[in-house]
């Protein structure tokens, strides 16, 4: 608690009275889940726990161990502590970009630097600013998140949102936060996501191996693969948005234009789900009305994967010199990392 009242003292200090107000947001958020957690272990040992939540957090610590001591990711006192957050997100996460562009709108934080997207603990906070991004004439999408990291600031709890049905995604989501705390620029989101999904994928399949449980492990494979395949196509659609907007036509041309490359998106998906045996997995997003927010961070969790797959590779899967690599990254200014980044993709096949 000391640490949440130096970050108050600061905020009050540094910020506007408008940044104040969503800083305010956060802090009764974040406040909210350090009261509600108690330790795992006293949730498993509690005979009134149900069976299959004690099975579930039994699973979460097996992988949290397995994350320090096979993934060399932080022994702290992360996902050793349970809350049940009484909803189905923990947080919502607002992406705004223009009209006729798919760039999305950056804003700027105390702590994590600046950021594609803003957060709100409160789903009706994130619709009342969506809703004020609107009236601006913005495209916007606002969406539910599982889980968070608060980037080694606090021990983050092992939240029930984050227990999902799935077991790659269950443990999968631990390493991915974890890897958070391990690294992180401020000012580069897609640099830190590559980063983090590097890791959970090549975490959930060592998981997996080792565990013996190759079906669970095909299964998650396909899953990776088809979900590949839908994001090649989002970031086709990106990419064919973003050209079409650098045409500077009238505003009249671009919004017809743009109607008619999302209504494109919608019949090429179809094509997609027929590949994939109707797999309808991805229905309820597509059936939004989607627009330039949708996409705008498609590209951006995505485009360095292959690099730091590389690098890797190069290491030799040893994740103490990966974690060494990546470290000697960061102390780049972003446009030289770019550069390494974009050398490590030319050699990825």
């Amino acid at each position: 608690m000391r640490t949440l009242l130096l970050i108050i003292s600061c905020v009050l200090l540094l910020q506007g009275c408008s940044s104040v107000a969503y800083y305010w947001e956060k802090i009764q958020g974040q406040a909210e889940i350090l009261n509600k957690q108690q330790p795992i272990q006293e949730v498993i040992d509690n005979p009134q726990t149900p069976e299959s939540l004690r099975v579930l957090l039994v699973n979460a610590q097996q992988a949290r161990t397995f994350a320090s001591d096979t993934l060399l990711l932080p022994d702290n006192n992360s996902y050793r502590n349970y809350v049940d957050v009484g909803r189905d997100y923990v947080v919502w996460t607002v992406v705004a970009t223009p009209p006729y562009s798919i760039e999305p709108k950056e804003w700027c934080f105390f702590i994590v630097g600046c950021l594609s997207y803003r957060g709100y603990f409160s789903q009706q906070a994130a619709e009342e600013f969506a809703t004020d991004l609107k009236a601006q004439g913005m495209d916007v999408y606002v969406s539910g998140a599982k889980a968070y990291s608060t980037l080694g600031w606090f021990d983050d709890p092992l939240l029930s949102t984050m227990l999902y049905k799935s077991e790659a995604y269950r443990v999968g989501i631990i390493f991915h936060e974890l890897a958070h705390q391990k690294i992180y620029v401020d000012n580069d989101t897609a640099f830190n996501e590559a980063f983090a999904t590097t890791v959970e994928l090549e975490g959930i399949k060592t998981w997996f191996k080792q565990t013996n449980e190759q079906k669970k492990l095909e299964l998650y494979l396909i899953s990776r693969k088809r979900d590949k395949d839908f994001k090649k196509l989002l970031t086709q659609t990106r990419e064919a948005l973003k050209q079409f907007y650098a045409k500077n036509k009238l505003p009249e041309e671009l919004q017809k234009g743009k109607q008619n490359i999302f209504a494109k998106l919608q019949l090429a998906y179809k094509n997609f789900k027929q590949r994939w045996n109707n797999y309808n997995g991805y229905d309820k997003w597509m059936s939004q009305n989607l627009n330039n927010a949708h996409l705008a961070l498609v590209a951006t969790y995505n485009d360095w994967l292959p690099a730091f797959s590389k690098l890797l590779e190069d290491s030799k899967r040893d994740y103490r010199q990966f974690y060494k690599k990546v470290a000697a990254l960061t102390e780049l200014d972003k446009e030289q990392r770019n550069t390494k980044l974009e050398e490590l993709m030319s050699r990825y096949e």
